[in-house]
């Protein structure tokens, strides 16, 4: 009878350790919402985000090696310093620089870039930066005219976005260019690749000529020469009447002497 007893308490201790180290079912994970997708590609030169200062735009254009022109203009015009500090200093909002590359760039018409005065470069560069982050999946969002750094004037300064598929064109009543990869984007900075420079309409309004001063019209000859003839009739008709008055004049006045003499003899 004990030997018994001791069996089932042997089997009942074995079944029971067997079951408290059957593996318990691990929880479902839940699924990731995905991503948005971008509008435009990564470029390949692209830097990382994790290797790069987003206060650093200077950095961040010389590692893509394709803006070089560009990063003269900042540098000259001293735009860069001043979009450094507003990225040091900025809480909120961001910055979105479309950057032209160098082609871009050497597509313009020869001497362009020498022909503008400072304030003209410091505007072309402010058309291109927006006073906002826009992120790659973004563009979509914006409503037109887009606010850029140089103004809002849709009759100056008119900047058109147009996202549709995986493409963005830009259009400036100008030119017509595209967004042709990122070069750097986080919460705060976004710096896009643009195929053309954009040119602000403002560059190229011409001011209307003020209104000449309105001519008489030359009389046709006929009726000049018409003209001429009848001023000649009228002064020899003219002259005939005062040659006429001062005959009868004349004979007036010897027709009295005539009579008074008479009268005194007579007399």
């Amino acid at each position: 009878m004990k030997k018994i007893f001791l069996l089932f308490f042997s089997l009942f201790v074995l079944f029971s350790s067997t079951l408290s180290i059957s593996p318990a079912s691990s929880p479902k994970s839940s699924p990731t919402a995905p991503s948005p997708k971008p509008l435009v590609p990564t470029l390949p030169q692209s830097p990382d985000t994790t290797d790069s200062v987003p206060d650093d735009i200077t950095r961040i254009l010389k590692k893509a090696k394709i803006f070089s022109v560009l990063i003269r203009l900042l540098k000259s015009t001293e735009i860069m310093s001043s979009i450094n500090s507003q990225l040091i200093t900025a809480k909120t909002g961001g910055l979105t620089i479309l950057a032209p590359d160098d082609a871009a760039f050497s597509n313009l018409k020869a001497g362009f870039l020498n022909s503008l005065n400072e304030g003209q470069k410091i505007e072309l560069l402010q058309f291109h930066i927006l006073p906002e982050y826009v992120s790659s999946s973004n563009f979509d969002s914006l409503s037109n005219p887009v606010q850029t750094v140089a103004g809002k004037d849709p009759t100056r300064l008119p900047l058109n976005v147009n996202a549709l598929g995986n493409s963005v064109n830009i259009s400036t009543g100008v030119v017509n260019a595209s967004i042709v990869g990122v070069v750097y984007s986080d919460n705060k900075l976004g710096i896009y690749r643009l195929d053309k420079v954009l040119l602000p309409l403002d560059f190229f309004a011409t001011t209307k000529a003020p209104a000449l001063a309105p001519t008489l019209a030359k009389a046709p000859k006929g009726a000049k020469e018409n003209s001429s003839s009848e001023d000649q009739d009228e002064d020899d008709e003219g002259k005939s009447k005062s040659g006429a008055v001062s005959l009868c004049g004349y004979f007036g006045t010897n027709l009295m002497l005539f009579v008074v003499v008479v009268a005194i003899m007579l007399s």
